[in-house]
């Protein structure tokens, strides 16, 4: 099965991780890509996690709409996009991030919505928190929950 890992950037390496164990149950696998080159304003070549630069540099507030670091936001989520549009099914990797148990944010919640929109495959890691505001809205689109087994995945 082609499987896109959607979740947190803040979840990168568990992403890597779930990425190894599809691979060795037989899937085609793909995750977000951190290795664009980054503008030199923003870095340069390293890679560039928007959240994190955005609160380094003033919060959301001090980034207008016409901003360039928005051009590079939607590229990376368009990229991701195609990702999904390609896949039979998408795999949320959901863990513990500020204090929330099986955290899901907003980039991943319209990942979500747009493989549900695709009739992709819509498995979720682990529980999803209570929390969250709209936990409805994602168990409305009737994921299957994993409870943290991969070997699930099919």
């Amino acid at each position: 099965m082609k499987i896109t890992i959607c979740g947190s950037i803040g979840f990168y390496k568990e992403m890597e991780q779930a990425r190894d164990v599809l691979i060795a149950l037989g899937h085609e696998v793909k995750i977000p890509e951190l290795a664009l080159e980054v503008p030199q304003e923003f870095g340069g070549e390293k890679k560039l996690y928007f959240g994190e630069y955005i609160e380094q540099n003033g919060g959301i507030d001090a980034f207008p709409a016409n901003h360039k670091i928005w051009n590079l936001k939607e590229s990376a989520i368009n990229d991701h996009y195609e990702k999904i549009d390609w896949c039979d099914a998408i795999l949320v990797v959901n863990h513990e991030k500020r204090g929330i148990p099986g955290y899901i944010g907003g980039n991943t919640l319209i990942e979500i919505g747009v493989a549900f929109y695709l009739k992709k495959k819509i498995f979720i890691q682990n529980s999803v928190s209570s929390e969250l505001s709209y936990k409805q809205e994602i168990m409305g689109m009737k994921p299957s929950m994993l409870n943290g087994d991969l070997s699930q995945v099919m």
